[in-house]
C-alpha cells in the first residue's frame, strides 16, 4: 500500500503523464508495465493506473537511464519501499508524540505554533522544491530539442558536404574524360599529319628515284638529236 502519498497530492492521467515526461503515451505503459514487474507498486483504479509526481519521476528516471530497463526499475522499486517504510515509522511515531503533549496550555500552543511555523517552511521548500523542478524539466526539454536541432543540422550539413563532393567529383571526371577524348584528337590528328608528310616524302623520293633513272637511260642511250653533242666530246 502506497503512505507515501498526501491527502491532496494531485493524480495525472496517462497522457498527462506522456507530456509531462516528454515520451509517448504507449510509452508511459511499457515503462508502468517494467516498474511493476520489479516490485513498484502504483495507485489503482481497477486495472487503470493512477500517477503522481514521484511515478512521473520514476518514469523520467527510467527514460534517461543508461543501464538496462529492469535493472533501473529494480533500484526504483528498492527506493520506493525505503520511502513506503519511512512514511509508516512516520506515521507509527505520530500518537507517541501526542502521548508526549504537555498538559499547558500555553505549552501547547507554543508547540503548535512552532509546528505550523515548520509546516508552514515545509510547504515553502516544496513550493520551492516544485518550481525547480518544473525549471529543471524545461531546460531538460530544452537540451533534448538542442541536442536533437544539432542532430539535424549536422545530419543536413554532412548530407549537404557530400552532395558537393559527388557534384565536385563528377565535374572534375567529366572534364578528365573531356581533356583526353581531345589529346586523343590530337594524337590522332598528328599521327594523321605525320604519315601524311611520310606519304608525299616517299612520293617525292619515288617521283625524284623515277626522273634520275629516267635521265642515267637517257644519258646512256642518247637518240639522233644528241648524238652529234656528244660526238663533239668524242674528238
Amino acid at each position: 500500500m502506497r503512505y507515501d502519498i498526501q491527502p491532496n497530492e494531485r493524480s495525472f492521467s496517462s497522457k498527462e503523464v506522456a507530456e509531462e515526461a516528454g515520451i509517448a503515451t504507449p510509452t508511459v505503459r511499457k515503462y508502468g508495465q517494467i516498474l511493476e514487474r520489479n516490485g513498484y507498486e502504483f495507485l489503482k483504479d481497477g486495472d487503470r493506473r493512477i500517477f503522481v509526481q514521484s511515478d512521473i519521476e520514476a518514469l523520467i528516471a527510467l527514460r534517461d537511464t543508461d543501464k538496462p530497463l529492469d535493472d533501473t526499475a529494480k533500484d526504483l522499486a528498492y527506493q520506493q519501499k525505503e520511502r513506503l517504510e519511512g512514511s509508516i515509522k512516520t506515521e507509527i511515531a505520530i500518537p507517541d508524540t501526542y502521548d508526549n503533549l504537555p498538559p499547558d496550555p500555553h505549552q501547547l500552543k507554543e508547540i503548535l505554533t512552532f509546528l505550523a511555523n515548520e509546516l508552514a517552511a515545509t510547504r515553502e521548500m516544496n513550493v520551492q522544491v516544485i518550481n525547480d523542478m518544473s525549471q529543471l524539466k524545461t531546460s531538460v526539454s530544452r537540451l533534448h530539442q538542442d541536442h536533437h536541432d544539432l542532430s539535424s543540422n549536422i545530419g543536413n550539413s554532412a548530407q549537404k558536404t557530400n552532395a558537393k563532393i559527388e557534384k565536385l567529383s563528377e565535374q572534375q571526371r567529366t572534364h578528365y574524360e573531356t581533356l583526353l577524348q581531345q589529346e586523343k584528337q590530337k594524337s590522332e590528328f598528328l599521327q594523321r599529319e605525320i604519315q601524311n608528310m611520310r606519304d608525299e616524302q616517299k612520293n617525292e623520293w619515288r617521283s625524284q628515284n623515277d626522273f634520275n633513272k629516267r635521265l642515267e637511260g637517257a644519258i646512256q642511250k642518247p637518240n639522233e638529236k644528241w648524238g652529234w653533242l656528244f660526238s663533239i666530246f668524242r674528238k
